[in-house]
């Protein structure tokens, strides 16, 4: 093992959050060290959508909108619904209260944005989607976080924080087979959730969740682990966006995801978004909406049928089907239709996929963008034939449910949903997965991580994901708005307390 070193601000895990907490550390005087597990910054900041949700931005103004922070705290319980009494008002409070200047913080970095899209129960339009796309930010606070000096090292798994006369001192990692030690005056976690650890899982949400995988495969809940080992601990591990269904990601990524995230072209395609025609536009949105979207549960409610890679049918549709899955071959399935159903969804109100304040995919959109989830046949020995099924398992499974359509005491349409009339269409396969977990560690409002009795655990900070701290961030372009005010805050305190220390 090496001899260990040292640094003022070590933050792990270099995500948007933890991004933002190494470039505002350094910013204020600290020597920064960011260390990523994986060979590459980005996280789940680099999976998601893009959005974040905010009052008193620029795009606001523009369009004449008055909001604040006042009535977007107020907003959020709408999100929470029945869950409203398990949210930490006071970081709520804190969101809400710090967005905007963390959104400007985001321009001055150089990210673009278009909008503001509106979110109901948002009593005003505040979300603003990123451009090109999510990895602008990765790109561009990169960027920066080398500007002011932050050491950021790839590869580099932390495996336990060091702790001395009851105050966290640094850590121990691993990197390129090596085991290494690192000191420093403060460690921020930023490592994200823990959607894809089974052990995580199990314990706080149960068995069958724990086999869903996740969005972002290398969330693994390193944080919260690393944390726990020291006293602290997670709160609101059982609640999560998920499991639910998505279409299998393409094989290769769409030319959307591969544009480079330049200034420039952000500018231009902001630019585009407010003055092109929409019937220009819709193809480019397309590309992007197909990719690994939810389909619609409204397709079963309308008799599409969930079936498995043998054919066979994986379960009553109206009961979680998102749970059933990793139990079935793979894990995958596939959204059975025929004639009539595809009719159906080619045209609003009925839609296949839709992303808040984008656009909507219709049926047509996923035969042009995604033929490698998209199946046809006119018959169902066709459509099995192209699937790689057994027709008669396929057939037999069609005729079960349309048998059961028709039974005595079936609603009096139910008879109208069965699938009969050919060409006959499957769409998959899809997974279930789960996007994101609530379940951070306990913090304070300055983002110190808490121990069993509420106190702080010195040296030790958590931020985003991992020091989410009960906040219930529902309602698209909350999360990562929490990545980026408790990332720029804890760099913030966290150099603030080093210095004060020193």
């Amino acid at each position: 093992m090496s001899s260990a070193e040292r640094c003022d601000v070590l933050v792990i895990g270099a995500g948007g959050a933890g991004l933002a907490a190494s470039i505002e550390a350094a910013e204020k005087g600290a020597r920064v060290v960011l260390l990523e597990k994986n060979p590459a910054p980005g996280g789940s900041t680099s999976w998601s959508i893009g959005s974040v949700t905010s009052t008193r931005t620029l795009y606001q103004r523009r369009k004449g909108i008055e909001d604040d922070p006042q009535h977007h705290w107020e907003d959020m319980r709408g999100f929470a619904g029945d869950l409203d009494a398990r949210d930490n008002a006071e970081l709520r409070r804190v969101l809400c209260d710090h967005i905007p200047a963390a959104f400007q913080w985001l321009v001055d970095s150089g990210v673009r944005f278009y909008g503001p899209m509106p979110e109901p129960p948002h009593r005003q339009p505040r979300m603003h989607n990123v451009l090109p796309n999510s990895r602008s930010y990765i790109y561009h606070l990169e960027r920066r976080a080398k500007r002011v000096g932050v050491d950021i090292r790839t590869g580099a798994d932390a495996r336990e924080l060091l702790r001395a006369n009851g105050r966290v001192t640094g850590v121990a990692y691993r990197k390129s087979g090596t085991e290494n030690r690192i000191e420093a005056g403060a460690v921020i976690l930023a490592a994200g959730d823990f959607t894809n650890s089974p052990d995580f899982k199990a314990r706080f949400m149960g068995p069958q969740e724990a086999k869903v995988e996740a969005v972002n495969v290398t969330a693994t809940g390193d944080g919260q682990r690393l944390a726990e080992h020291v006293g602290g601990r997670v709160v609101n591990g059982d609640l999560a966006l998920g499991p639910e269904l998505r279409f299998i990601p393409p094989a290769r990524e769409n030319f959307i995801r591969r544009l480079p995230p330049w200034r420039s072209l952000a500018v231009l395609m902001e630019w585009s978004l407010e003055h092109m025609p929409p019937i220009i536009l819709r193809p480019f949105m397309m590309k992007f909406l197909t990719t690994a979207l939810a389909p619609s549960l409204t397709l079963f409610e309308d008799g599409a049928l969930l079936v498995n890679a043998k054919g066979e049918r994986v379960c009553e549709e109206g009961e979680r089907p998102a749970f059933c899955l990793p139990d079935q071959p793979g894990k995958i399935g596939y959204i059975l239709l025929d004639a009539r159903l595809a009719a159906m969804y080619e045209a609003w109100p009925r839609f296949i996929s839709t992303a808040p304040g984008i656009a909507y995919a219709y049926l047509a959109d996923y035969r042009r963008n995604r033929p490698d989830v998209f199946s046809q046949g006119a018959t169902l020995e066709a459509l099995a034939a192209k699937l790689g099924m057994d027709a008669s398992v396929l057939k037999a499974t069609v005729a079960a449910h349309n048998e059961r359509l028709r039974r005595p005491g079936q609603n009096s349409d139910a008879a109208s949903k069965a699938l009969e009339t050919g060409p006959f269409i499957a769409l998959g396969p899809v997974r279930a997965v789960f996007v994101h977990s609530e379940g951070g560690l306990a913090v304070d409002l300055e983002h110190r991580v808490l121990d069993s009795a509420d106190r702080p655990i010195p040296g030790l900070y958590a931020a985003g994901s991992t020091g989410q701290g009960g906040l219930l961030l529902k309602g698209h372009g909350h999360h990562l708005a929490w990545a980026f005010v408790s990332g720029l805050r804890s760099g913030r305190i966290a150099a603030e307390q080093v210095r004060a220390i020193h």
